[in-house]
Parts: structure tokens; sequence; C-alpha cells
């Protein structure tokens, strides 16, 4: 049987247990040992398991869960109501005040977790009442919530880059840096699209009333001092792998600490509240280990049988220039993206796609830039779309999936743009590194 025949065989199996309702995890892991056992017989068992292993147990892999810990601290510390609040003081004049200052929050949240499910369900409890209530358009506040919320796969620390840099053999460090720029990048395309809709058209996002601006000077105070731990976090834990103080596995337990301490400062440290955090990680280091050992022991045996070298070739031979090769392989991702979780795509393409993109003479670090916009956009399309489904999690009941669905479609365009402009300018995500290098 030809390495084209079998391909087509994996492909066309995985499709029809997705539709199924199979998980990710039980689909890479069944073709795996079932083509091991048709290619090699149960002598080639234990190559699938040394395979997996060893990506397992790379060291920088002990980030994952201590930053997956930190932000599920932080989510049930209440840091992101006080952040909320004090950002209503620096946002609350300007057009569409509440959605621009929930988009900073969005920021900041995302430089001091990482991971965006905790970003949707939190702003979605917080922001979108308020917005609601001061009679904002209902698309626009879900879209900015949503959007918003998506940040946390850009700006560093993130898991995504996390497990793109695991995959691709990429620095972690660099990865961090290049992605500061185009995480910006996105935010300000967001505050942008807000404040000129709401200039533009006024009711789309009436101002605050005036009494809740004008604060005594001491309520002021206390509001920005909501500001301090978020920053001191962020700082703590960026500073720290940038200033060389620590690499990134030891900057994660450093967030960890700086998590615990300004949950004690809040006083809102407690065994209720760190079993709740401990639970969580788990449950989500525990989707992505399961997908991870499923996908690198597909990865592993399609190897040596070939498949990865032939769908390298076909891909690089394709009668495009580079730049449309790259184009090809976004277009790939976003379909992906419309089906499949972000660390199944990550951990079944890379390690395709990055060989493809060193042969082309680009930067794989710029490529992982790209890689990570790209799963923004996941984050919101139909059908899978899981930034949606967490809104809905908390969102009021008239709010259906459907309106919700409805309402991301302008900031995906402006994700889309965003990836444009940083796959046509790739000096946006490549000079924070070369000032390191």
């Amino acid at each position: 049987m030809t390495i084209e025949t079998i391909t087509l065989l994996v492909v066309g199996a995985m499709l029809l247990l997705m539709l199924a309702g199979v998980p990710l995890a039980w689909i890479t892991m069944a073709i795996a040992v079932t083509c091991t056992l048709a290619w090699l017989g149960p002598m080639g068992l234990p190559l699938v398991a040394s395979r997996v292993y060893g990506f397992v147990s790379e060291y920088v892999f002990v980030a994952v869960p201590l930053f997956v810990l930190m932000a599920c601290i932080l989510e049930r510390s209440g840091v992101a109501k006080d952040l909320y609040d004090a950002m209503r003081l620096l946002a609350g004049r300007l057009p569409g005040g509440v959605a621009v200052q929930t988009t900073l929050v969005a920021i900041v949240m995302a430089a001091m977790t990482g991971i965006i499910g905790g970003e949707v369900v939190l702003l979605g409890l917080i922001a979108l009442p308020q917005m609601l209530r001061l009679g904002y358009d209902r698309k626009l506040a879900i879209g900015v919530i949503c959007a918003g919320g998506s940040l946390g796969t850009m700006i560093p620390p993130s898991v995504v880059l996390l497990v793109y840099g695991l995959t691709a053999g990429v620095s972690i460090g660099d990865l961090f840096l290049a992605a500061v720029l185009p995480g910006l990048l996105l935010g300000s395309l967001y505050v942008g699209y807000v404040m000129l809709r709401c200039w533009l058209n006024p009711a789309l996002g009436p101002p605050a009333p005036a009494e809740e601006l004008a604060v005594p000077l001491a309520e002021k105070l206390r509001l920005l001092r909501g500001l301090i731990l978020p920053i001191l976090i962020i700082v703590w834990v960026l500073g720290s792998i940038y200033g060389g103080i620590a690499s990134v596995t030891e900057s994660a337990g450093v967030g960890c600490v700086g998590a615990l301490l300004s949950a004690a400062l809040r006083r809102e440290l407690s065994l209720d509240m760190l079993k709740g955090a401990l639970v969580q990680t788990m449950t989500t280091v525990g989707v992505i280990i399961w997908l991870t050992l499923g996908a690198n022991a597909f990865i592993g045996i399609y190897n040596i049988m070939g498949g990865t070298g032939y769908l390298r070739g076909m891909i690089a031979g394709l009668p495009l220039p580079p730049l449309g090769i790259v184009l090809v392989m976004m277009a790939i991702l976003l379909v992906l993206g419309c089906i499949i979780d972000w660390i199944g795509i990550c951990l079944l393409t890379m390690p395709i796609f990055v060989p493809v993109i060193k042969a082309l003479g680009y930067d794989p670090v710029w490529f992982g830039v790209l890689f990570c916009m790209n799963m923004q956009v996941s984050y919101l399309t139909p059908p899978f779309g899981p930034a949606a489904f967490y809104l809905k999690g908390v969102a009021p009941p008239d709010v259906s999936l459907q309106e919700i669905f409805a309402s991301v479609w302008p900031f995906i365009g402006l994700q889309v743009v965003g990836l444009s402009i940083v796959l046509l300018f790739p000096e946006i995500a490549l000079w924070l590194p070369s000032l390191g290098g």
C-alpha cells in the first residue's frame, strides 16, 4: 500500500470519527496503534511509547501546568474585578468607553494568565452586564468580550506559544518576545474599531453616567490600587524571563508564587480556593496531555511510514512562490480551526509545516506568531469556537449561541487583517527578538 493511499485512509478515518463525536485524543491514539500494528507489528509499540515519553518529559513542559495554575489562582482571587474598576477611570470618557476598557482589561489579563477560558468567563460575568445595563449594542458588547478574551492565545505568557515552541523546537523566550507587538496590534485594532463605530453612532456605546465617573480623589486612589497587583505579576513573570533571572519554566513557578501572594494580600487565599484552582488546573492540563499523547504517537508512526516526508514534499512542491505556500498553510490552519482544538492542530501540523518553513528560508519564530494569530480566529469561528461556548455559559439566558456567533464576525475580520499585516511585515514580530539576540 502506497503512502498516498495510507494518507487518504488516515484522513478519512479521522474525519469520520470526528463527525461521530469521538474525542481527538482517542482518534489519534487509536489510529497510531492501528498503523503501528499494521506496519511494524506488536514489536513496534515500544517505539510509539518512547516517542510520547520523550515529548512529555521535556523540562520546559512543566511550565504548562504552572502557568495554568497561576491563571486559576488569579481567576479566583478577585484581581480581575479590581483591575476592571481601575480601568473605568482610564477609559470611561472615550467613545464606547466601557467596551474600550474591557479590551484593555483583556490585554492585561492575557499578560497575567496566558489562557483564554477564564478570561472570557470573567469578562462575561463582569463586563457584559455592565455594557447591557448602559444600553450598549448587544452584538458589539458580545464581540468585544469574545475577541478580547481570545488575546490570551497571543500575549505572553501564552500556553499556545509554549506548546508550539515545544513542538517546533523553537526558543520559547524568543516566541514570547515576538508575540508582544502582534498581540498589542490586535488589541489596538479592537479598540480602534470600537471607538470608530461608537464615534460614528454614539447610540452603540453610550457613555457611563457622569456620577459614575465623578468619583472622589480618595476613591480614585483606591481604585487605581487595583492596577498594582496585575502590573507587579506581569513584571515579575516576564521580567524574570527577559532579565535573564529565570528560565521560562522557572518563571512559571515565580508566577505561581506571585499569584499566591496576591491572593494572600487580598485575603482571598483559602484551602477551598486552592482546591478549586488545583482541580481546574488538573482538568485543563489533563486535556492537553491526553491530546499530546495521541498526536505524538500518531506523528511518530506516520513519520516512520514516510507520511510526514511525503506531505512536506507535497506542500513544498506546490507550483507557488514561497509566500503562496505560506498562504496555503494559513488556509489549512483556518479550516482545521473550525473543527479541531488548537492543541491537536499544533501537534499534527507543525512537524510537517515547520521544516517546510525553514526550507523556504522563513523564521519559525515568525511562523509561530502567525500560527497563534490563526488560532485566535479558531477561538471565534463556528462550529467549534470555544470562546462562544465559554461566554454562553455565563451570559444572560436571552443571549443565544447563534447571537454570539453572529456578533463575532467583525472581530474575525479584524483578526484576519492583523494576521495579514504580520504576514506581510515579519519585522513586526521579529524586531523584539532581534534586540535580544
